[in-house]
């Protein structure tokens, strides 16, 4: 495939070149990820659906691809490197400088969890924990750099960073030429700049679509001056950013067709999607592509449609969360609480209808001494697991039928 130049291209801080270069650079240092289609979702959502499953990279996670070229290009003699990152970032520079010699500190926000903290020391790096935010830990890894004559990777709003991410996109015109949409997600804009980049120049037609989270809406915000005034609580991490690069905003300005942003409930569900329908494990900003292809249905319906699994490094008691809440939203769940009249047999009336429904008991709690209802009744609680929410009703209403007053919550 041939670059077809495109106007400004000069005047961007990185052109397709760069990212071929950034292709050849770190070829074999990092995983050539299969871009798949996946006929279930594309059932489901009426696209036709393209994964990139940047979760197979050894650190799970595209961040990768920026770092090692960043690092390839150090001049010799160069004492270490530094960076500020509690996430992908960090482990990208870890492993990558680890491979090649490299010195590393990665300075983490006071309070980062310890999973974290760990894994990044096993790659090799030396991490130093400092701020009450990440704000206040880039600024503390800047004046490190300076005091230790340490070269600042940045995570985002460094051309060669751009230009090492986007080759995710080179990978996926490679793989899929005739993609018409790209999903993106977008943090600093990093990726988004680079895939953009070669993209575009590949196919001038295709239409770049990126992705935040309603939590964290910086890049929306200043490309097209709204104010939507996030919330900054997002199960999305990884995208979790309140200032986006410079750099990275003059690519996107140029070169994004649009931006939008998706619900944190939207997000859980497409964690559970994707895990239930491919049998992989994404975090919240590897499935906010997802995400916005349910959440607007008609902007992608019949186009062929590439989306990144950008990464898989979700805490376990959030997947597991987003795992039960899932199967409540779907009606798998339901939570009843049965008023009885508090007699010898009650409580085995109510199992057995449990039995013959055929749903199964996952919590059980009965009260007598607390709440307002008569001497003469007591209350249980039930967490049941059903096939589906028409399962659920059925449970419900053979309760309802039996006399016993039902009160139930089928969704959270």
């Amino acid at each position: 495939m041939n670059d077809i130049k495109l106007p400004l291209a000069d005047t961007l801080p990185i052109n397709a070149n760069d990212v071929r270069q950034a292709a050849n650079s770190i070829a074999g240092a990092v995983v050539r990820t299969p871009l798949n289609k996946s006929i279930t979702l594309s059932s489901i959502t009426g696209a036709e659906c393209f994964l990139k499953f940047e979760i197979f990279q050894f650190t799970a996670a595209y961040k990768e691809r920026g770092a090692l070229n960043r690092l390839l290009a150090l001049p010799k003699g160069t004492k270490g490197v530094i960076a500020a990152s509690a996430g992908n970032h960090a482990q990208g520079i870890s492993y990558h400088a680890g491979r090649l010699g490299i010195p590393a500190t990665i300075v983490m926000p006071e309070g980062t969890p310890f999973n974290k903290v760990k894994r990044t020391e096993e790659l090799g790096a030396r991490v130093v924990l400092t701020g009450a935010d990440f704000e206040a830990a880039t600024q503390a890894a800047y004046e490190m750099a300076e005091a230790e004559h340490l070269t600042y990777v940045h995570p985002f709003d460094d051309p060669l960073v751009m230009a090492g991410q986007g080759t995710v996109g080179l990978e996926m015109m490679d793989d899929q030429p005739d993609l018409e949409t790209l999903v993106v997600p977008i943090g600093g804009g990093g990726l988004i700049s680079g895939i953009a980049t070669i993209a575009k120049a590949i196919n001038p037609n295709i239409r770049i679509v990126g992705v935040q989270t309603e939590a964290f809406p910086a890049m929306k915000e200043r490309m097209d001056g709204s104010k939507l005034a996030g919330d900054n609580i997002s199960i999305a991490e990884g995208i979790a950013v309140n200032k986006p690069g410079e750099r990275t905003q003059q690519v996107v300005k140029e070169l994004v067709d649009d931006i939008v942003t998706v619900s944190e409930r939207q997000i859980e569900k497409a964690i559970v999607t994707i895990m239930e329908i491919e049998k992989v494990v994404v975090e919240g900003a590897g499935a906010i592509s997802l995400a916005a292809v349910m959440q607007y249905p008609e902007m992608f319906k019949g186009q062929k449609v590439g989306m990144v699994l950008s990464g898989g490094n979700i805490d376990s008691r959030m997947l597991a969360s987003a795992i039960m809440r899932g199967m409540a939203r779907d009606g798998r769940l339901a939570r009843l609480r049965i008023t009885m009249m508090d007699q010898s047999g009650a409580l085995a009336r109510v199992t057995r209808i449990v039995a013959d429904i055929g749903t199964n008991v996952l919590e059980v709690r009965h009260q007598r001494e607390f709440g307002a209802i008569s001497l003469k009744q007591t209350e249980m609680e039930l967490v049941v697991e059903a096939k589906d929410k028409e399962h659920a009703m059925r449970l419900v209403h053979a309760l309802e039928a039996a006399d016993f007053k039902v009160e139930y919550a089928l969704t959270v």
